[in-house]
This record gives C-alpha cells, structure tokens and sequence, in this order.
C-alpha cells in the first residue's frame, strides 16, 4: 500500500479522551494527517482490536493507513495496513512472515548500532528518535537532536519519520535533516482542535 510519511499522528487514548479517539483521527486527517498508528500500552488486544475497527471506519476512502503499534495479533485480526514495532517488540522478521508483503512495516531506531542491526530489506520505513526528550513517552531512549537526526536518516537510505517532542515549528528542521516527515502524539492528540492542530505542521513544512 503506498503511503506518505509526511505527517504521521501515534495516538493516545488518554489525550484524546475528551475528544474521543475516533474524533480526534477523523478532525487530524481532515487538517493533513497522512498516516495514523494506534498506540495503547494499557488496552487489551481486545480492545485495541475493537478500537483498530473503529479506526479502520473513520479512515475508509481517505488512503491515509492504519499502522498498530507492537501488537501482531492486532494488526492481523483487524487487517490493519501495517505494524510499527520497538527494538524490543516483535521481531520484523516475524512481522514481515505474518503480514505478508503488501504490508507497511516501520521500525524505531535510536543508534547506530540499531541501525546496522536491523533488516532493513524487509522494512518500509524508519522512525527516528526521539529528537527531544518528550512526556508522551516516559521511558524513551537518550534523544538525539537535529543533527543525530541527520546522521541516522543519512545512513539509513530508507523512508523516514523523525518522532520525539515535536512541535510545528521544528517541521523545516526535520525536512533540512533529510526526514520524510514527521510522527506526533500530544501536539495533535488532546488538542482543541486537532484539524487546525494538524494544519499547523503542514503550514510550517510548506513555508
């Protein structure tokens, strides 16, 4: 499935419980999102297949993907577009056998060392990071800046989102960086408006 990096929206459930979660995707989409993961470290499988459902609704006819974060018997029971997963999750080999081809497999990376180790002919894309220390994520690796940002994306040669404490303002940075795009939780999830929110990032990219 071909997919745009540009703006990539990790939910939380939590931020987005005065808004709703399906609200919240549908009002990001409409501002510019271009591709959404569903995180959520405390819901069941159940659940986040129920919630994966729901999301797939939301988001039928825009071509903007599904990607589950960490959960392979999610993704494939809710036939999402794809699975992101840690260094520490299901292993991308085994993500790749379950999921077949056609799937969107990302992968976060924080090092070089992790970049060197990981099978990168069996991945679309990297996610880069974090950039910035960021409270939506409490046990995130040592962040790495604008110019570690560089250097991982440079030496990766695959697709790439840079993620971690970014604000609409650093878009023009992760572009000048090399990155594809951009991932976001709290700058768009818990949001007034997660519409303008979405629109601010696609403002700042295209000045």
């Amino acid at each position: 499935m071909p997919f745009d990096l540009s703006l990539y929206l990790v939910t939380d459930a939590a931020l987005c419980h005065d808004y709703g979660l399906e609200n919240t995707v549908e009002s990001a989409v409409n501002g510019g999102v271009t591709i959404v993961q569903l995180r959520d470290k405390h819901a069941s499988d159940a659940q986040m297949i129920a919630q994966a459902k729901r999301l797939k609704s939301v988001l039928a006819g825009t071509g903007v993907p599904l990607i589950i974060n960490d959960r392979l018997a999610v993704a494939l029971e809710s036939q999402a577009d794809g699975l992101h997963v840690g260094q520490s999750d299901t292993a991308v080999q085994a993500a790749r056998a379950a999921m077949g081809e056609q799937a969107i497999i990302g992968l976060s990376i924080n090092t070089h060392a992790q970049l060197d180790a990981a099978p990168r002919a069996l991945l679309d894309y990297v996610g880069v990071g974090p950039v910035f220390a960021t409270g939506s994520k409490q046990d995130h690796a040592q962040p790495i800046g604008f110019d570690g940002l560089a250097a991982l994306v440079a030496a990766c040669r695959l697709p790439s989102v840079a993620i971690g404490g970014l604000k609409a303002e650093h878009s023009n940075h992760v572009r000048r960086a090399g990155a594809d795009g951009l991932a976001v939780i709290s700058a768009i999830c818990g949001q007034p408006d997660p519409a303008q929110a979405a629109r601010a990032f696609k403002a700042a990219t295209a000045s």
